[in-house]
């Protein structure tokens, strides 16, 4: 008769332990979980695993997308998670002001206790940064800015008539021209990336950082114990660099006198008592810098892409469009802010390709404000959501859903031009403009919208007034190209994307005011 083995027994007893918590957890999460009666994926329903895989993918929006295709308007896609495809559901998610910012945002963090604009979880500390930053992009200066926007337009015009007939990769063009804006408009400094490379690894290098942090949101143990500033040390190298860059922008501006240009610095520095010392990098300044030229310069540029992209395959939409810049302006001098806001088709060409194409694609979670557990009910398009749960609209999804937007992987920018008091139009147009969530909505909605309109509408504005363009031809004009033919974007919190290619074709206007491209 064998002798009892205690290694072998002891093994026994701990698998047979471990598949008892297994079972256990399983069945408290399908059976008994206050979102059990929630339909989705079942290992969502098991672990955030599910999310996080399609974020490390960068097809995350897309996947909601199919998975409301499935399983309707709310989804349980994690264990704690709900997310809507509902215009209600956006009204009482992000216009609430009981709600905020899960702490999922924390993963976003540098170090500890360090806060922007965008992981402000408190409600009254985003108030407070939100105003600082929100006078950087008013209308007043706007207009102050405006001559600086139109001199990047400028070069950015002389470069595509260099590239002399050849495919244009559109995406590059449109990176560069929004970074070197955005890092006029934050420290009055010239980055240069249109006319020198020096700094043009920014790009992409944001492109990581951000593909990292929108995954670490997706898995929240990595905020909860901190670990992002673990994982961030084996991209240390690439981090300094871009922290250098940060900088050397931040110093040149502080050399100055605070209010010398109209410009981010001037309108924080004071409430922020920034300093030029060794602590820099440590300073409110320094986290509401990265946050503002991230978020400047991705979203400007992804939205430019997608409508050059749709305007060339799209022929009907471009003549229209064409016809509408090169007849309401007589000189490319005459192209300016205030006269393009009255273009009312450039606009409708813009928010479609917003609508289609949304540069921030994902969705914004939210939960209840502890300070608020205990009240009266948390509900979200008549569902009382439970405590701990953090909710969210998935901004592609609700920009596909056809209860809203007919068609809606057809670019028509006709859509957004819906005339008539009848109370059909009316209805049809509030719907549409309900759902429409580009820039999301409520008190943290994107500071930098009307930024993003003129810079996006001076760029296509001056391109049609002194080229025609097309898709390339061959394998070029196919790059870019996503489900059921719309522009395909890469979800990493913001977005990223390849192309399109285009060809540009200098016409007469460009050799008056510029000379021969040569």
């Amino acid at each position: 008769m064998a002798s009892p083995n205690p290694l072998s027994d002891g093994v026994t007893y701990f698998l047979c332990g471990f598949i008892s918590l297994v079972a256990l957890y399983v069945g408290y999460q399908v059976l008994l979980h206050p979102l059990r009666s929630y339909p989705g994926p079942l290992i969502a329903k098991l672990t955030n695993g599910y999310t996080g895989f399609f974020a490390f993918k960068r097809i995350l929006h897309i996947e909601i997308w199919r998975t409301h295709e499935k399983h309707g308007p709310v989804v349980r896609i994690g264990p704690d998670r709900l997310v809507f495809n509902s215009a209600t559901a956006m009204r009482d998610i992000y216009q609430n002001e009981r709600v905020t910012k899960a702490p999922i945002y924390l993963a976003t963090q540098s170090k500890p206790g360090a806060f922007s604009l965008w992981n402000a979880l408190d409600r009254d500390l985003h108030r407070r940064k939100r105003k600082l930053v929100g006078r950087t992009t008013t209308d007043a200066s706007m207009r102050a800015f405006e001559p600086s926007m139109i001199e990047q337009v400028d070069i950015f015009i002389k470069h595509l008539a260099n590239d002399k007939h050849q495919a244009t990769d559109v995406k590059t063009r449109c990176s560069y021209l929004s970074f070197d804006i955005v890092g006029l408009l934050s420290f009055g400094y010239s980055l240069h990336l249109q006319t020198n490379e020096e700094n043009q690894f920014l790009v992409e290098q944001l492109v990581r950082g951000n593909h990292r942090m929108n995954t670490f949101m997706q898995i929240p143990i990595i905020p909860r114990y901190k670990l992002q500033l673990y994982i961030n040390k084996f991209f240390q190298q690439e981090r300094e660099k871009t922290a250098r860059l940060m900088e050397t922008m931040i110093r040149s501006r502080m050399a100055e006198d605070v209010h010398a240009k109209r410009d981010l610095y001037s309108h924080v520095a004071d409430a922020i008592n920034a300093k030029d010392d060794d602590s820099l990098r440590l300073g409110d300044l320094w986290y509401e810098a990265f946050f503002f030229i991230i978020a400047g310069g991705d979203t400007s540029a992804t939205a430019m892409s997608a409508t050059f992209f749709y305007l060339s395959r799209n022929p009907r939409c471009y003549e229209k469009l064409a016809t509408e810049i090169r007849t309401t302006f007589q000189s490319a001098d005459q192209i300016c802010g205030s006269k393009l806001a009255g273009c009312q088709y450039l606009r409708a060409c813009i928010d479609e390709s917003l609508r289609m194409s949304p540069p921030s694609p994902g969705t914004l979670w939210r939960h209840l404000a502890p300070e608020e557990e205990g009240g009266r009910p948390f509900i979200v398009d008549g569902h009382v959501i439970p405590k701990g749960t953090k909710v969210g609209v998935n901004t592609y999804s609700l920009h596909h859903n056809e209860e809203y937007f007919p068609e809606p992987f057809t670019y028509n920018p006709d859509r957004w031009l819906i005339k008539g008091d009848s109370d059909e139009g009316a209805t049809t147009r509030k719907a549409m403009h309900d759902a429409f969530a580009a820039f999301s909505i409520g008190s943290r909605g994107c500071a930098g919208k009307p930024t993003a309109y003129l810079e996006i509408s001076l760029a296509l504005a001056k391109t049609l007034w002194y080229f025609d363009f097309e898709t390339a031809p061959g394998d070029l004009g196919d790059v870019g190209v996503g489900q059921r033919g719309e522009f395909h974007l890469y979800d990493i919190f913001t977005s990223t994307h390849d192309g399109p290619y285009l060809v540009f074709k200098p016409r007469d206007s460009f050799v008056e005011d510029f000379g021969d491209t040569a």
